[in-house]
């Protein structure tokens, strides 16, 4: 691993390259914060995938392109005279002091827990200055629905709204899919939309208390999904047909088959 002087050099470095691409590259000079914002999002995603995978080295280039941006912004900001790199730094560096003062503050050295920590984490931040006025009003409104859920969840939780067993939230579930089915009855879309909104946080919810991340159990299915459906295409094909011109029988035998190879 490297020291600290090599941690620190690298970083100097990245501003002197960000610094060049500003002045002498035509696309680099070109950005604006909005219009590099949909690759940033696109870098988080990247991360997100290669954490996913256990890709190690894969996480660390995905962390150095999300780091290229932060410091992009912080280079636009300091043309722009609103901020720079060392604000942003010290806003976080004074943030992540004010929330432990059991590492930080007069707290510093009595014993605690991971549990309590996160139990109090909200109630810790609202303390903060110029911190958000509602617990809730720092999720964005652009946050993935699943993400969005999640963040709401814990927020709450924080602030000791939730279950105090995980399995008392299957009765919200089964209630909630209750709903779902007797909307569907009624066949008012908009009543419909509402009501598996609700399921699906629920569901959402309760991945959260057993300890299960929903975006990557989402995934797992998802994968699974198009293994087993590309079992069946390809086995269909490989018998001169079409699935469309196969029986929903034909295409479950098929199926079957192939989940009980494991796939």
């Amino acid at each position: 691993m490297h020291t600290r002087e090599d941690k620190v050099a690298a970083f100097g470095r990245l501003l002197d390259i960000m610094d060049a691409l500003r002045e002498k590259c035509p696309w680099n000079a070109a950005q604006t914060i909005d219009s590099i914002r949909p690759m940033t999002e696109e870098e988080v995603y990247e991360l997100s995938d290669t954490i996913l995978k256990g890709d190690r080295r894969g996480t660390a280039k995905e962390l150095g392109d999300l780091l290229y941006h932060i410091v992009f912004y912080a280079r636009i900001g300091e043309e722009e005279g609103s901020f720079d790199i060392v604000d942003c730094l010290e806003k976080v560096c004074d943030k992540m002091v004010f929330r432990h003062p059991h590492v930080f503050g007069p707290d510093a050295g009595k014993p605690t827990t991971a549990k309590e920590i996160a139990d109090t984490w909200e109630l810790v931040k609202a303390k903060e200055k110029d911190g958000n006025k509602r617990v809730m009003s720092g999720i964005p409104d652009a946050m993935p629905a699943i993400l969005k859920a999640l963040s709401m969840q814990e927020k709450a939780r924080g602030c000791g709204f939730d279950w105090e067993e995980p399995s008392q939230v299957w009765d919200k579930v089964r209630e909630e899919c209750g709903e779902a089915v007797e909307a569907c009855g009624e066949k008012d879309p908009v009543h419909m939309q509402e009501e598996f909104g609700d399921l699906l946080f629920a569901v959402i919810n309760a991945s959260r208390l057993h300890g299960i991340d929903p975006e990557a159990a989402l995934n797992g299915a998802c994968d699974k999904f198009r293994r087993r459906f590309s079992y069946l295409e390809e086995q269909t094909l490989r018998k001169g047909r079409l699935l469309t011109d196969m029986t929903l029988a034909e295409m479950d035998a098929i199926w079957d088959e192939g989940k009980a190879k494991g796939l």
